[in-house]
């Protein structure tokens, strides 16, 4: 196996949407680094069954600006 090929694994701690975090061993950033989640399990609708809309860029927006004057 070739050396210096494979990423540095260290750990992490992973930032839940509701506040709580957890520590894990990962590829992702740095040592110590937070990964802050956008979606998860306590807030993604598949899992809560609550349909909520997600507009993180301005795309439903930019999408209903787009096609107002359609209909």
């Amino acid at each position: 196996m070739k050396d210096a090929i494979h990423p540095t694994y260290h750990t992490i701690t992973v930032a839940m949407t509701d506040g709580t975090s957890f520590s894990t061993r990962s590829t992702w950033g740095t040592e110590g680094a937070t990964l802050r989640l956008d979606i998860d399990p306590t807030s993604h609708p598949a899992w809560t069954g609550v349909h909520r809309l997600l507009d993180s860029g301005g795309q439903v927006h930019k999408f209903k600006k787009r096609f107002q004057n359609i209909g």
